[in-house]
């Protein structure tokens, strides 16, 4: 006898799947999704390695000759030898001054100025070197330190420190300065030279000189007018004097200290810096050549010359400007760094970056860069020169970093010299100056191509991705894009960058909250409709935002035309795909479907959403150019674009809506479906069976699926041993026992016992299929009079023995998931699992007896 529960069950309704105006749980909401409504993977569009480091590559929009060459000639000769600023062409009037005589023509120097001069410490040299440095420092920061007045009493300290070093060496004396031997020339490190310095210095010289020693070059001596540039006017001043004689008096011990300072850079100068300018002008092999570079660079740095202050600069320039003819990439990266270091400017700058360009072309020169740490040295040209006024210097610049970027040895070297941070602040400032001058730049677009092709090269890295993430930087690139839609190349650039970040789920969810991004990818698409390159990679995009975030597919389904501009490129490539036949413009055709792959994932994504689903399966081109990529197109001819295409039209499928397109061809779609289930690939298969999981809540589908025995290949499905197909099959099944003239097709092939083995295999682990199972056996068993006749024993048997330890709760939930899982497991089991398997349950045991029939009686 059936307890009042038990018959209130049996008036229950078979059941169906959900509908969308029921209310869902969370549990229901996922389980409807993995259904119906699922979102469409698809793989990055690929770009192809190009063969030759080139500033602009092979794809670039731009025509030869609108566009900076890659190759030039570079010699000595291009160097400017003087690195000041250009003179101006404007002539200036003389000034009218009157010479004064000297008040006294026989004294050659006014003797209230010959201050006597202190001898050199040399305790001192290395400090005053140290201080001489910060001064270098702050003028290049374009701080200027104001003149220093000291004391009366301290000035006079200064003035009479006079004592002389006596360490028990030999004395050298050099125009009145006393230094110890070892001091004066303990760096020449065994190169003995007679240097003569006119008008300050008389000799310099070991207790022995060397034999061999050759004289040097006049340009590197330091004497004539630049030997003299310390000797004072001479000249008497007269009462009118007065005044100005007392300021310069109260400033003689900075004057001292100045001079003394100059006298100290003379001494290194000459001790430590011309013996390998001597070298150099040798040129006796590359690798000594080479050495002598790495030991004046170490040199320089060490006596603080570096910079653009010191004032034998020129000289060290042009000796390093004519060591480029040798034609040695080794030299030539070596000579590139000491000048990059004395801080060149306008055409040497453009030139000493052209050389490096030039030698980073080559892959094989790469070990070359990383050696001498040339890298730092380009950062540095980025972070500290003027960009409007090294325009082009930086593009050759950045074309460099831009090879260098290509090999991924360098990725860490460059994210740690802070490269991210460079180039997005290079980026805000040109976005700052196009804003202000409302055009675009000259050469910025070439500059741009070059940045933005480093960026992509540096996003594989996730610490630089972090850095982007951490500065804003999707922004400030979304803004290049708008103000340089014109310049394919830079935003094609830019596309493929943002094709690498929103592959990641942060990056992804950045850029997808930058509600301008939208707007700005759909007029990309119109304007470049048919620039396949570009496109694939705005669309692979917009796939990636709509993937997982409902307000992103509402946000891009607000803008104006944005449906009508992705069915409008719909149809531009499936065009370009059906008149691509021929074998020649097989490429053509390659790159048409690609497109149409990224295309159909995005409107499959679209359709999750309750308000574009409805509206997309009612849209007649939408439908139209999907059913027409199921015509002509096989599974075995593109894969891809067939499954997306499938998935697409189940997506639209889940809404049952009157003015639905989906729903009034749903027969021929039927039709299209059965090439796919004959296929011998799993994942069209599965595709398949999920469309016609929806479409067979119409009972014009379920007599369809009778007609042409579809039924009987859902049953062979569930032997497939995977959840999905099974749960897809099982789920076409239960719709078709909602029709009791149907529930007989369970009985054919051994229909309950594969759902049976289903339930005992799938159950513990995938509650949704397992409630599924028990749906299709409830419908199944409406009429029951008696379990084993409904079920048959074997089949009985095994249901009374699986359903009771499924429903235990210690025994269904003891898995080994992580606690999330766990949760969302127990939810599953709870909410959907338990409640139909105990009906089911106690329908079978309330139709079963366990008495055994008695024989018949033998006459």
């Amino acid at each position: 006898m059936l307890s009042p529960n038990d018959k209130k069950l049996e008036k229950l309704d078979p059941f169906y799947r959900p509908s969308m105006s029921k209310q869902k749980t969370s549990a229901e909401i996922i389980s409807e999704a993995r259904n119906a409504l699922r979102t469409v993977g698809t793989q990055r569009p690929f770009t192809p390695r190009e063969d030759q480091r080139k500033l602009f590559g092979p794809t670039s929009s731009r025509t030869p000759e609108n566009r900076p060459p890659s190759s030039f000639s570079l010699h000595a000769s291009s160097f400017e030898s003087s690195d000041s600023r250009p003179i101006s062409g404007a002539r200036l009037s003389p000034l009218e001054l009157k010479p004064k005589a000297p008040a006294s023509p026989t004294t050659e120097e006014d003797p209230c100025l010959a201050f006597p001069k202190p001898p050199v410490d040399p305790a001192k040299i290395r400090r005053i070197s140290s201080a001489r440095a910060r001064l270098f420092r702050a003028a290049s920061q374009g701080t200027l330190l104001p003149d220093r007045t000291l004391p009366p009493t301290e000035s006079k300290k200064t003035v009479e420190s006079k004592e002389t070093v006596v360490m028990g060496d030999p004395m050298v004396k050099i125009n009145g300065i006393h230094l110890t031997e070892s001091d004066a020339v303990g760096h020449l490190k065994s190169h003995p030279l007679q240097l003569t310095y006119d008008g300050s210095f008389s000799e310099i010289k070991e207790q022995e000189t060397f034999k061999g020693t050759t004289s040097l070059p006049s340009h590197l001596r330091s004497g004539g007018d630049q030997g003299k540039r310390r000797s004072r006017t001479s000249s008497c001043f007269n009462s009118s004097d007065l005044s100005r004689l007392e300021t310069r008096a109260v400033s003689k011990a900075n004057l001292q200290e100045k001079e003394t300072e100059i006298e100290v850079d003379e001494v290194f100068w000459n001790t430590r810096i011309v013996p390998i300018l001597h070298e150099l002008e040798k040129e006796e092999n590359i690798e000594t050549i080479c050495a002598a570079c790495t030991q004046l660079h170490h040199a320089l740095e060490e006596g603080n010359m570096l910079g653009n202050k010191f004032k034998r600069r020129s000289i060290l320039l042009k000796t390093l400007y004519k060591l480029v003819d040798i034609g040695s990439d080794v030299l030539s990266l070596k000579l590139a760094k000491i000048i990059l270091a004395l801080k060149v400017s306008r055409k040497n700058l453009l030139n000493v970056c052209k050389l490096i360009f030039k030698i980073s072309r080559s892959e094989k020169n790469d070990s070359l860069i990383e050696n001498d740490s040339i890298l730092e040295s380009l950062l540095e040209v980025l972070r500290s020169e003027d960009l409007q006024t090294n325009t082009e210097a930086f593009l050759y610049c950045m074309g460099a970093i831009k090879f260098i970027s290509g090999n991924p040895g360098f990725l860490d070297e460059m994210i740690s010299k802070d490269a991210v941070e460079i180039l997005m602040n290079l980026i805000k400032q040109i976005n700052e100056n196009t804003k202000k001058c409302g055009t675009c730049l000259p050469n910025s677009g070439h500059l741009l191509v070059q940045m933005t092709a480093t960026l992509r090269n540096l996003v594989d890295s996730p610490l630089a991705r972090s850095k982007l993430l951490s500065i804003s930087a999707l922004p400030q690139l979304c803004m290049v894009m708008g103000q340089y839609v014109a310049d394919k190349d830079v935003c094609t650039n830019i596309a493929r960058i943002f094709s690498k970040l929103t592959s990641y789920h942060d990056c992804c969810v950045a850029l997808a909250n930058y509600s301008r991004c939208y707007a700005l990818f759909l007029k990309l698409i119109n304007k470049y409709q048919k620039k396949q390159d570009l496109v694939v990679r705005i669309v692979f995009i917009l796939g990636n935002l709509t993937a997982k975030n409902n307000q992103a597919r509402e946000q891009f389904c607000k803008e104006k035309g944005s449906i009508p501009a992705l069915l409008s490129l719909f149809g531009t490539f499936h065009r370009l795909d059906l008149g691509a036949e021929r074998p020649a413009v097989g490429a053509g055709r390659a790159q048409a479907q690609d497109v149409l792959i990224k295309l159909t994932r995005v409107l499959a994504n679209l359709a999750i959403h309750p308000a574009v689903g409805p509206a997309l399966a009612a849209d007649p081109l939408a439908v139209g150019l999907l059913l027409a990529t199921l015509e002509y197109k096989s599974i075995e001819d593109c894969e891809e674009l067939v499954i997306n295409t499938t998935a697409t039209i189940n997506n639209l499928s889940y809404y049952q809506v009157k003015n639905s397109i989906i729903q009034d061809k749903k027969l021929y779609i039927a039709e299209l479906l059965i090439k796919l289930l004959v296929s011998n690939n799993m994942d069209g298969i599965l595709e398949a069976v999920r469309v016609f999981g929806n479409l067979s809540q119409d009972r014009d589908i379920c007599n369809f699926i009778v007609q042409k025995n579809v039924h009987k290949f859902m049953i062979a499905l569930l032997d497939a041993k995977h959840q999905d197909i099974c749960f897809s099959a099982c789920g076409v099944l239960l719709n078709l026992t909602v029709d009791k003239d149907k529930r007989v097709i369970l009985k054919e092939g051994g229909g309950i016992k594969k759902l049976v083995d289903c339930l005992r295999h799938f159950g513990p682990t995938d509650w949704q299929l397992a409630c599924l199972v028990c749906k299709t056996l409830w419908n199944f068993s409406e009429n029951i009079t008696n379990a084993s006749s409904c079920f048959g024993d074997e089949d009985t048997n095994t249901l009374l023995v699986l359903l009771p330890s499924f429903l235990d709760e210690e025994l269904a939930l003891d898995g080994s998931f992580d606690q999330d899982l766990k949760n969302y497991h127990k939810l599953q089991w709870e909410t959907e699992f338990k409640p139909v398997a105990q009906q089911l349950l106690n329908r079978i045991q309330s139709h079963h007896t366990f008495l055994e029939p008695l024989p018949l009686p033998s006459f």
